[in-house]
């Protein structure tokens, strides 16, 4: 049933697909604008999303007449756009300040969990035994709660110059990702 094999698979292509990592410039600049992280309902409401998907992902898709590529492009055009927004120092998504989603969108969707996250659960629920799935998922939502929790802190290490240096960095790898799911889907 379990395998500690399948798990730790499972776990290192998630965590590089999740990319919590590559997407701290975006958290912190998420952070600023809204003056916190919510970790607990990100990380809760990314968990949630991942499982629905993990089940349900399939058909959800082909209800809507949805393939994998279209999904993709769309997941592109996202990151594309918030690749732009972290380069050129514009907003692109505008903040509603009535709002009570806070920091959730776009930070457990399209940030945390997006195409290429629901894609790849998709094809690990091929290859892999459901269990360890999701303790794969369990195990890379405690590394981005930590993540999500600790971003004040990350945020004065940096500095400010750093954290420049590390949005512009990441908003052309953004934008190379992006392109790379615009060729390999179009």
């Amino acid at each position: 049933m379990f395998s500690l094999k399948e798990i730790f698979s499972v776990t290192l292509t998630l965590f590089a697909v999740i990319d919590v990592l590559g997407s701290i410039p975006i958290i912190i600049q998420i952070r600023q604008r809204e003056g916190r992280i919510q970790s607990e309902k990100a990380t809760l409401v990314a968990g949630v999303l991942m499982v629905v998907f993990l089940f349900l992902g399939q058909s959800i898709l082909s209800l809507f007449g949805v393939d994998y590529q279209s999904f993709a492009l769309a997941g592109a055009i996202i990151i594309f756009l918030i690749g732009m927004e972290m380069i050129l120092g514009i907003e692109l998504f505008r903040h509603n300040p009535l709002a009570t989603t806070g920091s959730i969108v776009p930070l457990a969707f399209p940030i945390i969990v997006g195409a290429g996250t629901m894609t790849t659960l998709l094809s690990l629920r091929a290859a892999y035994s459901l269990p360890n799935v999701l303790v794969g998922i369990a195990l890379n939502l405690v590394f981005v709660y930590g993540v999500l929790k600790s971003s004040a802190w990350i945020e004065r290490k940096l500095g400010k110059a750093g954290e420049d240096i590390l949005r512009r960095v990441f908003g052309v790898i953004l934008l190379a990702i992006a392109i790379k799911l615009f060729k390999s889907n179009f």
